[in-house]
């Protein structure tokens, strides 16, 4: 079913026809040496090619291997040594991926036979994850009763597998705790539902009366602090100071309840494929020699 091996197969039949009519018109006429002379000089001439062109030999016949096993198809999204991008193009030499800056990326097919593809396609489900830090003064309990509700009411959310609220860690200053989710990746960017999870996540704790405290740090001075005592006209005059500046208007803070429409969560999968349908092919620029 696929139209580069229906090519190749029928290439590789023409070339053994024509050259099979060619020894039988020229044993007919009675030119047998030449006839044999002329196949044994192809074949000679076949294991030359092969040598100087190992590498383009090399890319077809993985090519022709990608083709039958099929490890991904058009439009899915792979990632080979580190290269992340949607599949745009297959051909004799190599796969075209389009990544997600919208940069075109070709890659040897012998590259990506002999090494591991990460298809991010395959299974439509994928499992997200973020962490979250409460204060030990917080009830772990009600932390994590609140965080399972903004799961649940989170559309882009899947029941199953249902998403978990484990316990990470215990920190310096915070109790750690890991919130894994699962989602369609054929629908929702895996990278929106986290962020909206994280923003409402962050406010309904924060509703709930929970804190969510910094890393303790400890700052050593090597050549130690000095302390400068100062007088009480001066502490009056920093206290006047400090009450002008109380007094000056302070920025407003407009709270957001973190909701996203469903719209916002969408994969970026299709925008990559109907980018791509608007690029220049590289292949289709002028000769540069």
């Amino acid at each position: 079913t696929s139209l580069l091996i229906q090519n190749v197969i029928r290439n590789i039949l023409s070339l053994f026809i024509v050259l099979i009519g060619l020894y039988i018109f020229l044993s007919i006429v009675g030119l047998t040496q030449a006839a044999l002379a002329i196949v044994s000089g192809t074949g000679l001439l076949g294991i030359i090619i092969g040598f100087a062109f190992k590498d383009i030999a090399e890319n077809f016949i993985s090519s022709l291997l990608i083709s039958v096993q099929r490890p991904f198809l058009m439009g899915d999204v792979i990632e080979v040594q580190g290269l992340k991008g949607v599949v745009n193009k297959v051909t004799a030499r190599g796969t075209t991926l389009i990544d997600f800056e919208g940069n075109h990326i070709q890659i040897p097919n012998s590259t990506i036979y002999k090494n591991v593809i990460k298809n991010f396609s395959a299974n439509p489900w994928v499992r997200g994850s973020f962490s979250v830090g409460i204060g030990y003064d917080a009830s772990i309990q009600t932390a994590r009763e609140t965080i399972l509700v903004v799961l649940a009411n989170q559309e882009a959310i899947l029941n199953d597998p249902e998403p978990q609220v484990l316990i990470e860690s215990l920190g310096s200053s915070s109790i750690n705790i890991v919130i894994y989710f699962w989602v369609d990746g054929h629908k929702y960017a895996l990278n929106k539902v986290a962020s909206a999870l994280m923003h409402k996540t962050v406010r309904s704790l924060e509703a709930a009366g929970i804190t969510m405290p910094d890393d303790a740090r400890e700052v050593i001075f090597p050549q130690g602090l000095p302390v400068v005592q100062m007088n009480e006209t001066t502490n009056l005059k920093s206290q006047k100071s400090n009450k002008k500046v109380d007094k000056q208007a302070k920025p407003i803070i407009q709270q957001d309840d973190g909701n996203v429409t469903e719209d916002e969560l969408e994969s970026d999968t299709q925008d990559i494929i109907d980018q791509a349908k608007h690029s220049r092919d590289p292949e289709e620029g002028k000769n540069i020699i």
